[in-house]
């Protein structure tokens, strides 16, 4: 029988602008009087050129590849080589970006166990200040003035309050399980001249022994690096915008900021302008997910890169485990974006005691370890077939663009034309 209850010939036509997520966004800001904070990065599902965008050239008759099983291909990196007495030397080019973990401390200082478990350690001096210990800093291999990142940049960072425990209350001097907001910009200099000053501190206060990094959210890229250089930065750290955090409000996930792809591009150019590209050591990060992201990133002119989310995937941040819990935030595995709220399912980005110890750590580091050297691995493995014994020697040459996008914003030509558009 037909259902009288339905109009006649009646079709569903939703709004292209006020889409379902859209109308249930306003609504939720209607009865909150809130912006949203989530934590992750950007989640929308829009066009823009990406490494995706790029496909490598291996050789065939032009040049010649080397064989995996017997010819070697160096990942040997070495940062700081402009000023510092002792720079970096890595047996790989990726690292851990800030996330008070891991290679890099994050905003909150230096916790001992980090500078225990690190063989190299990067500390970061942020706005915020909280736990700064000139003792603590000249412990580093290396000091990482951060202006932003890709997921805010132009703004302060977010702790709220549920992850404030008493051991991170005491290491930034805070009152337990209270918000915390960091200021936007540094209250000791305001611009690029002010900068030399401080970049000079942070040199006497090591005895000019480690590099000093400048880490800047992709926007501005192009003059930023340009500043960062000239203020005396041995390496200059690029975060594009499709860059993780704990935690930050959605909108600036979504809408500021330009993309990792577009970023390393315009750093690389800077550089090369002031005629410091391969004296200042160029890092990039923002969404690097494997070893074809990183080795196109570095045929673009990165010397290292930092991953951060993919870090977290490899501890098993959204996998399938304690489902239950992934449901009483109302999302599922694979979907969560929750670093925020201190309730992480898998034990990961939280405080909380009980659910920290569903992560086992040694397990946990293997991981880690293992990701690690298949994206080591893979950057060899396209090197090798672009004839290169050292990584570092991959190039825009190795590559053509697949879209008339990546076409213009890297310099390379379209695949099956020899036309770089855009020029």
């Amino acid at each position: 029988m037909p259902d009288d209850s339905q109009p006649q010939g009646r079709t569903l036509q939703p709004s292209g602008i006020f889409q379902p997520v859209v109308i249930e966004d306003i609504q939720t800001k209607a009865e909150t009087g809130l912006y949203r904070i989530r934590g992750y990065g950007t989640l929308r599902q829009r066009r823009w050129a990406t490494f995706d965008d790029l496909t490598f050239l291996p050789c065939s008759l032009t040049r010649i590849p080397l064989e995996g099983y017997r010819e070697k291909c160096s990942t040997t990196t070495v940062l700081g080589k402009r000023y510092a007495a002792k720079p970096i030397t890595l047996d790989i080019p990726v690292m851990i970006t800030g996330m008070s973990s891991s290679n890099t401390t994050g905003d909150g200082g230096m916790l001992q166990a980090e500078r225990e478990n690190s063989k190299t350690l990067v500390y970061e001096v942020l706005p915020s200040r909280y736990g700064i210990n000139v003792h603590d800093l000249r412990r580093a291999d290396a000091v990482e003035l951060t202006i932003g990142q890709g997921a805010k940049p132009g703004t302060g960072g977010l702790l709220l309050g549920s992850k404030v425990s008493a051991t991170i209350a005491k290491q930034r001097d805070l009152p337990v399980g209270v918000d915390q907001r960091s200021p936007a910009r540094h209250p000791d200099f305001l611009g690029p001249d002010d900068m030399i000053i401080k970049i000079e501190e942070l040199r006497e206060a090591t005895d000019y022994q480690v590099p000093i990094f400048v880490k800047m959210g992709a926007s501005r890229v192009f003059d930023d690096v340009k500043l960062a250089a000239k203020a005396g930065a041995d390496v200059v750290v690029v975060d594009g915008m499709e860059g993780g955090t704990g935690a930050s409000p959605a909108i600036l996930q979504e809408h500021t900021g330009i993309p990792t792809l577009a970023a390393v591009c315009e750093a690389r150019a800077a550089l090369e302008d002031c005629r410091l590209y391969g004296e200042v050591q160029l890092i990039i990060a923002g969404g690097i997910r494997d070893g074809v992201d990183a080795a196109k990133a570095m045929a673009l002119g990165a010397d290292a890169i930092y991953i951060g989310t993919a870090a977290l995937i490899a501890l098993n941040c959204n996998k399938a485990l304690y489902v239950a819990d992934y449901h009483g935030l109302g999302t599922e595995p694979g979907y969560c974006h929750h670093c925020h709220t201190g309730r992480c399912p898998v034990g990961i980005t939280t405080q909380d005691p009980e659910l920290a110890q569903r992560l086992d750590i040694e397990q946990a580091a293997e991981r880690v370890a293992s990701f690690l050297r298949v994206m080591t691995l893979e950057i060899q493995m396209l090197a090798r077939a672009c004839g290169k014994s050292d990584v570092h020697d991959l190039e825009p040459e190795d590559m053509a663009a697949l879209s008339l996008e990546a076409s213009a914003i890297c310099g390379i030509p379209l695949a099956g034309t020899r036309k770089i558009f855009g020029i």
